[in-house]
């Protein structure tokens, strides 16, 4: 069982179950690929077992070059959002432990730690296929990280006034949003930023998207849930010469100028999960 594990630094808090869960994969005889940030920071607080790592990763090329069987996360939701910029399209499922509040994503508890090892190394697991978003656009925002797992948003800058964001749906006009901004959010977002802006809760497998304003001027403006093989189109407007446009927790700033346009990814995620739960608990 080959494992890329993976997390953004080790917490003082977190060195028990770091260390509870090196023990656990030492024991089952796991083949160990560690974050190279995430192996410095604990390398003085953690005992590693002669041999036990394997090697390093810092990129999506050095997992492409790997043969892996999972990839598992420490930490919280964003740092499953991490996880989906260095997976990519490669076909690696990807188990989330929780060391965050919430959980939506990063689904195992660190109390079920042994038990989880032991499900990837028994097959007695649920693959959960997570649609992704792609940007489209004509300046290259976001090099080659152009997609979200869970939302897009353009959103105005600061304290300065709302901006007015033309959306098309397959070229054909859908509204002028007068607000703060817009969220487009796949299924698996559809619980973040969007549902804090009274987006609607669509489950994983709906094969759809949510457009959701923010903080919209217009009292008629609604959330609107959209199929996912249309594609989004966008032109802003503005007293300010720039604006934000980010991808999950990955931000850029932009002028109105900017073409963007969003469609489902040609690709998606797979997340493991036990069978005792599910997207709604």
């Amino acid at each position: 069982m080959n494992i890329a594990l993976y997390s953004r630094f080790l917490k003082p808090e977190h060195v028990g179950t770091t260390q509870h869960l090196i023990d656990v994969l030492q024991a089952q005889g796991a083949t160990v690929y560690i974050f190279e940030d995430f192996l410095n920071s604990f390398q003085q607080h953690i005992s590693l077992p002669a041999g036990f790592v394997a090697g390093t990763f810092v990129r999506h090329s050095d997992l492409a070059a790997l043969d892996l069987d999972f990839f598992v996360t420490l930490g919280g939701d964003g740092t499953i959002l991490d996880a989906a910029t260095l997976v990519r399209h490669l076909p690696l499922p990807i188990m989330g432990i929780n060391l965050g509040r919430l959980g939506f994503l990063a689904m195992m508890e660190k109390q079920r730690i042994e038990q989880a090892v032991l499900a990837l190394k028994n097959n007695s697991y649920v693959l959960d296929r997570r649609t992704l978003l792609y940007l489209e656009s004509n300046e290259p925002i976001f090099g080659d990280t152009n997609f979200a797992l869970n939302d897009f948003t353009i959103h105005k800058r600061d304290t300065s006034a709302m901006v007015i964001i033309h959306a098309y749906i397959n070229g054909e006009f859908l509204n002028s949003y007068w607000a703060d901004g817009i969220i487009v959010a796949t299924p698996t977002g559809s619980t973040g930023y969007s549902l804090s802006c009274g987006g609607p809760i669509i489950a994983p497998n709906s094969n759809n998207f949510v457009l959701t304003p923010v903080a919209p001027h217009n009292l008629n403006v609604r959330p609107i849930v959209i199929a996912d093989d249309a594609v989004l189109s966008f032109e802003i407007e503005g007293r300010s010469e720039n604006f934000l446009c980010t991808l999950d927790s990955r931000y850029r700033s932009i002028q109105a100028s900017c073409q963007l346009a969003v469609r489902r990814a040609d690709f998606s995620i797979q997340l493991v999960r036990f069978s005792d739960r599910n997207f709604l608990y």
